[in-house]
């Protein structure tokens, strides 16, 4: 694995991690002030499950990726990493 950075101001250099990142800014960073570390942890982990268990996504055919990876039957060993 190497690290493989995006240059400054060009966001579709990876546009997923950018999706994703403004996602969790928009929906969960900028929604809440953490009291403590542990509070943080609650507050992501609960935003989280909702992205993954509820939250439709577009590019999934408006399907939370948990209902996605069950219909098409994917499992960790399915999965391949790209870049």
């Amino acid at each position: 694995m190497t690290l493989d950075f995006s240059r400054p101001g060009k966001p579709t250099d990876n546009p997923y991690i950018e999706s994703f990142n403004g996602s969790f800014r928009d929906e969960c960073l900028n929604l809440h002030w953490f009291l403590s570390l542990e509070d943080a942890r609650q507050k992501i982990e609960a935003w989280r499950t909702e992205y993954n268990s509820f939250r439709p996504h577009s590019s999934l055919g408006d399907m939370p990726p948990n209902e996605y990876i069950q219909k098409h039957h994917i499992t960790s060993d399915s999965l391949l990493l790209t870049g």
